[in-house]
């Protein structure tokens, strides 16, 4: 059974308005990064995957997110759902990641899923890594 994802809308905060809490056992999902995973999930001959969103050792800060797309959950992986969308996370990522929120993000120079993560300490120059 599914976990519900919080689910955060796409429109810009005013600096007034407090920051999203998202409880440390929970992800949040935008909802921009769920029509990109039914997006790209539909690219790659994966419709009605799962999102698998892991930590793996590497990078200039010693830690970086990783994606896939997966047709199953282990049974000790906890299932997040939010705008359609199901994520996949382990319980030992889900240490780092708790508290998150993913989001798509497309600039000139590149586009990609974001996690918006509290327990991240520092990140490298080039966001692809971080440390807690």
């Amino acid at each position: 059974m599914a976990t519900q994802l919080t689910n955060i809308g796409n429109k810009k905060a005013a600096s007034t308005e407090p920051a999203v809490v998202v409880p440390k056992d929970r992800l949040a999902l935008t909802e921009k990064a769920a029509q990109k995973i039914e997006v790209l999930a539909e690219r790659e001959g994966k419709s009605g995957q799962m999102l698998r969103v892991a930590i793996q050792g590497g990078g200039c800060s010693g830690l970086s997110y990783t994606f896939s797309f997966t047709t199953t959950a282990d049974t000790r992986d906890r299932v997040f759902e939010g705008y359609g969308q199901k994520i996949v996370v382990d319980p030992k990522s889900l240490l780092y990641l708790g508290g998150s929120v993913l989001e798509w993000q497309e600039s000139l120079m590149k586009s990609g899923f974001v996690l918006k993560n509290p327990n991240e300490v520092k990140g490298c120059s080039c966001g692809e890594s971080f440390s807690v």
